[in-house]
């Protein structure tokens, strides 16, 4: 597992980077960028920041700090930010949990295209990104990072568009921090 690791990051830590990684993360995320993007934009940036929190934890970095970080430089604060950051790491542990971290993954989520699941019942699935509350029910919550999980293809596919309890749920706390 190691020497997968190894090889995912090959050449990220000689590249030199000009930024941070919070800094990096925090322009995929940036609420006033996402909402230039046209419909269902923010779904490759949630690939993208994905792949920016596994190599900050490769390279040391804990990802709850550079989430925190990140989400505190694009200007969001108390429970919008709270919200983002959880989501931001379900979507790091869903990624990591379903194989898709490895050299290939990550070389398909750094350009924003969906990995190939290689571990659990969803093999050879693609990791699409999914409304958690249907984009037919709230299309305003399209570009929102607290609305979006990473999900098997074929999981998203059959998901209908309707409100279950934890749809329900995520509503009122989306609400209550400002974001719907």
């Amino acid at each position: 597992m190691f020497a997968l690791l190894i090889g995912a990051f090959d050449g990220f830590a000689q590249r030199p980077s000009a930024l941070p990684p919070a800094q990096r993360v925090a322009a995929l995320i940036d609420p006033g960028k996402l909402a230039t993007l046209a419909e269902r934009g923010a779904n490759p940036r949630v690939q993208k920041y994905v792949a920016q929190l596994a190599e900050a934890r490769f390279l040391g970095h804990d990802p709850l700090k550079v989430a925190t970080d990140a989400v505190a430089l694009t200007g969001m604060r108390g429970e919008a930010a709270a919200l983002t950051v959880e989501t931001m790491l379900r979507n790091l542990t869903i990624a990591e949990r379903l194989g898709c971290l490895g050299p290939a993954g990550l070389a398909d989520m750094r350009r924003g295209h969906s990995p190939t699941i290689t571990l659990g019942p969803y093999t050879g699935d693609e990791l699409s990104v999914d409304h958690i509350i249907p984009f037919a029910v709230a299309p305003t919550l399209d570009k929102i990072i607290a609305n979006l999980e990473l999900m098997p293809l074929t999981m998203n596919r059959r998901k209908r568009d309707a409100m279950g309890a934890r749809q329900q749920a995520l509503a009122r706390r989306l609400r209550s921090a400002g974001l719907f």
